[in-house]
């Protein structure tokens, strides 16, 4: 089922829905800003933050992932993974020119399976092929506890509301 979401107004739509919250996540595999893989696996106990967007290249996606590293990635046993389509290589500069240390940079351009099983790939209008901005929060049983698909790509996330559940 497709979720449409706008672009400045202009409605766009993604490839699915986003997993609901009470359900078992889809594992994921995914390319870290080095290259290496990173998987669901690879933080055993921990919970997961999913910040998911278009590219950090644009102001919006660059700041939720600052925010989550300052919040987020500060909490025990959290760890955030900061997803788009970016290539890796683009992801290790951001990092590198934004200090950012406490978050997981990963591509998922090498990825079919993540953006189908999640449901984030927009399909239509100006950003088709890239992710829709959405935050999806895994407990350290691999479920859903949290979900949000931000309807206006260019708004940020509820940090708030992904921030509360983390802390409970």
């Amino acid at each position: 089922m497709q979720q449409t979401v706008f672009f400045k107004g202009t409605p766009c739509h993604t490839c699915g829905s986003l997993p609901e919250t009470g359900t078992k996540a889809p594992t994921f595999n995914l390319v870290s800003k080095d290259l290496t893989p990173v998987t669901d696996k690879d933080y055993p106990g921990k919970r997961i933050v999913l910040n998911l967007f278009p590219s950090l290249d644009t102001p919006v996606c660059a700041a939720s992932v600052r925010r989550f590293n300052a919040e987020a990635a500060a909490l025990p046993d959290v760890a955030v993974i900061c997803v788009s389509m970016d290539l890796p290589f683009a992801m290790s500069r951001f990092c590198t020119i934004e200090g950012i240390k406490d978050v997981t940079a990963a591509s998922a351009f090498r990825s079919p399976d993540f953006v189908r099983d999640y449901g984030v790939e927009i399909v239509d209008g100006p950003l088709a092929g890239l992710l829709a901005r959405a935050v999806v929060v895994l407990d350290e049983n691999r479920n859903v506890i949290y979900r949000e698909l931000v309807e206006e790509i260019t708004h940020e996330p509820d940090y708030k509301a992904a921030i509360s559940v983390l802390k409970r």
